[in-house]
């Protein structure tokens, strides 16, 4: 005789093909967005012994100027000529009481094209002009030495 099956019992097995579903869809989301995140374009930083923080430069109403490696300078994300920016920067920070700028710069821009750009900034009525630098791995180390290793950027 065959067995019958309770057709009234409930399942009992847990199923995670719709877990991983949205998983998926969760990661494909965030892969798409993450590179949106990122403020301007991206470049190379000269690196520091002795870096400050410039927590602000973070900030979405930040005005960030960039430098890339050809000498391009980027407003935000818009690429523009450097002798603009002044009349630019002058509309972005009209009605600012911080007239702060950052400018990052590629470490192997050339000098010139990074005076050029400040020079401008200070045209535009900029109080205070941020140079954008990530910390050297040597100089990390020895901080997190002498700190015990709590180290912070």
């Amino acid at each position: 005789m065959a067995k019958k099956k309770n057709l009234n019992q409930a399942i009992s097995d847990i199923n995670v093909t719709p877990m991983v579903d949205v998983m998926l869809v969760l990661l494909i989301i965030f892969m798409v967005v993450t590179p949106m995140l990122s403020k301007g374009v991206s470049v190379d930083l000269a690196k520091t012994m002795n870096p400050i923080a410039m927590s602000d430069a973070d900030k979405e109403d930040a005005v960030v100027v960039a430098i890339t490696r050809d000498g391009k300078v980027y407003l935000g994300s818009k690429q523009t000529n450097p002798a603009d920016i002044a009349p630019k920067v002058k509309d972005l920070l009209a009605n600012r009481l911080d007239k702060t700028c950052y400018v990052k710069s590629d470490a192997r821009a050339r000098y010139e094209r990074v005076v050029e750009v400040v020079d401008n900034l200070r045209a535009a009525g900029v109080d205070n002009v941020g140079l954008l630098t990530e910390i050297d791995p040597k100089a990390k180390a020895r901080m997190e030495a002498m700190s015990g290793g709590a180290a912070t950027p």
